[in-house]
């Protein structure tokens, strides 16, 4: 896996703000992708080259927020019963009791602080907002702003520590 981003992150600059829109689109609906690691790489790779931001952090915010909808709308529709025949999750009504009282006393704040838990993958947040039958309007602010937030804060971090590369190089030395 390592080895694939490692192929594409320099061709970053010519086609990948579809790979960060493919990438992290598909990590939000549910596939075990490296959602947070494209962020960065791109983030990384336009520093160094003083490129804009702006393409990367769109695609990026726009793709969350897509994917969000997607898993949300799939919770709303599967339901309770329909998550639980789902054998590879291992959900049983026992298992689904706390997830269901969480998101009716916190709500999307949930589905806004989620993306930013590091082994907690955003599809499960959205899947259960759905299936809380928590307001369609609430559910779309904070993912919007979620995944705003989320995208930005991911691709500045990188961008930083690729403006600072030829600093971190030399302080780091041979080990860079």
């Amino acid at each position: 896996m390592f080895d694939w981003l490692r192929s594409i992150l320099p061709h970053m600059h010519h086609y990948g703000y579809g790979l960060v829109f493919i990438v992290v689109f598909l990590n939000n609906i549910g596939f075990p992708l490296p959602g947070e690691t494209i962020l960065l790489g791109a983030g990384f790779i336009l520093g160094k080259t003083a490129s804009t931001l702006w393409p990367p952090l769109v695609a990026a915010t726009v793709a969350c927020f897509l994917g969000g909808i997607c898993s949300f709308w799939m919770g709303r529709r599967l339901g309770q019963s329909g998550l639980e025949k789902i054998h590879w999750l291992h959900l049983t009504p026992e298992r689904l009791k706390w997830p269901e009282r969480f998101f009716k006393r916190h709500g999307a704040k949930a589905v806004f602080i989620a993306r930013f838990i590091a082994l907690f993958p955003p599809v499960v947040a959205n899947l259960l907002a759905g299936m809380s039958k928590i307001p369609w309007h609430i559910f779309l602010f904070f993912n919007l702003t979620g995944s705003a937030v989320y995208a930005t804060s991911y691709i500045l971090l990188g961008y930083f520590f690729g403006k600072k590369w030829k600093l971190l190089q030399a302080w780091l030395g041979p080990t860079g």
